[in-house]
């Protein structure tokens, strides 16, 4: 009966300290585990035969992690122009979208996105479209980004409220691939 008791506080404990820390620091450090590796992805909903990135290799690189700032570059076969940042500061997530030309300097629509409306899930945040977007993007200023992560996948996913338009990009983090070269000398 001790044992028992003992097993129970011992569960009770663990749940009582695994919810108080905040979803989005749990999905920050479930992030971070990735970091350094490379991991190649499908679409998953929103391809046509049109799209750019159909028929692409697409590759996700968790490159840099510092304590508040991931980076991830994101290739589209030879296209090494987009880099997912996220940035974690008072509990919260932003993403944004760093599009550079093959020199590394910013493209002209660069650094659009969002952030969290609260911390959010361990293995889900979302980041409706915040107002640099709405000025840069008109038409994105209904865009929700989200990005789901757990032990076997990582997905990137867009819908525009108000449209059809949806995208989602899925990587199978159970099989890292070779981390390919960084576009212009990439730098953390």
């Amino acid at each position: 009966m001790k044992k028992l008791f003992l097993l129970v506080v011992l569960v009770l404990t663990n749940i009582c300290f695994s919810q108080s820390e905040k979803g989005s620091k749990q999905f920050w450090e479930k992030l971070k585990m990735h970091c350094g590796k490379s991991f190649e992805g499908q679409i998953t909903a929103g391809a046509s035969a049109n799209d750019p990135f159909s028929g692409k290799k697409l590759v996700m690189h968790v490159k840099s992690c510092e304590e508040n700032r991931i980076r991830i570059p994101f290739f589209v076969g030879d296209d090494k122009s987009r880099t997912w940042v996220l940035t974690f500061e008072n509990e919260i997530i932003t993403l944004k979208h760093d599009h550079r030309h093959e020199d590394g300097t910013p493209d002209k629509v660069t650094q659009y996105g969002g952030t969290s409306t609260n911390s959010g899930l361990p293995n889900i945040q979302f980041f409706p479209a915040d107002q640099e977007t709405c000025d840069l993007i008109s038409y994105a200023s209904t865009n929700v980004w989200w990005i789901s992560v757990d032990e076997k996948v990582f997905t990137y996913n867009l819908k525009r409220i108000g449209s059809d338009r949806v995208f989602s990009v899925s990587f199978d983090l159970s099989k890292p691939i070779e981390t390919p070269s960084a576009p212009w000398g990439w730098k953390e």
